[in-house]
């Protein structure tokens, strides 16, 4: 299975995803200071709903990948590498707004917080792409069990993914007026998230699988 070493350098990975403002974040922040945070809650279980959407097609994606074309991881390797590179920049360009700025979102029913929830990962490209670009570089498969590797990294940002996004329904207002208050920690956070992805998108360009 995956080395222990692999494996933690994965979960920083993921933990330094997940702390990287996106769609997912926006919503719960939005969700939980509009309808409080039993709305977050429930929108946040259909979050993961689509994280273990992504997990699994991800990991089936991969093993038939590394089964069917023994070549596939290098293409694989240098389109994520493209794509890290391009999420690198996104985060550090400059013009962007705040994701903490909350959108106004009306009220709506515990069943339309959870498909919301689960809509807004599911169907997000960038989350899809992500975990193809990522997982490879995890991924052994000489070390057999393909897709047992790929779901035990998908369980481990699921799992970093849950309970940081909990940690945020809980306090969004006070996330959100921390950071409309203070731009310069809003920078340096953008300018930290895209030194690890650059990072990782160079360690991916330049890794030689044997």
């Amino acid at each position: 299975m995956i080395p222990l070493h692999e494996w933690l350098l994965f979960a920083a990975a993921a933990l330094g995803m997940v702390l990287s403002p996106g769609p997912n974040m926006v919503y719960l922040i939005s969700r939980s200071i509009c309808q409080g945070r039993r709305a977050g809650c429930i929108s946040l279980l259909g979050v993961v709903t689509g994280f273990l959407f992504h997990i699994v097609c991800a990991a089936a994606g991969l093993t038939a990948l590394f089964l069917a074309v023994p070549l596939a991881y290098t293409v694989l390797k240098y389109a994520g590498a493209a794509y890290l590179f391009w999420l690198a920049w996104q985060a550090i360009r400059p013009g962007g707004a705040s994701p903490f700025a909350p959108r106004t979102l009306p009220p709506d029913a515990p069943a339309k917080l959870f498909r919301m929830g689960f809509l807004t990962n599911a169907l997000n490209p960038k989350m899809a792409v992500f975990y193809l670009s990522i997982f490879p570089q995890f991924v052994h498969p000489e070390l057999g069990h393909v897709f047992l590797q790929s779901v035990l990294l998908g369980m481990t940002q699921m799992a970093i993914s849950f309970t940081v996004n909990f940690i945020i329904v809980l306090t969004a207002g006070t996330i959100a007026a921390f950071f409309a208050t203070r731009p310069l920690w809003l920078r340096t956070q953008r300018w930290i998230m895209g030194g690890v992805l650059g990072a990782l998108a160079a360690r991916l360009a330049l890794d030689e699988r044997k």
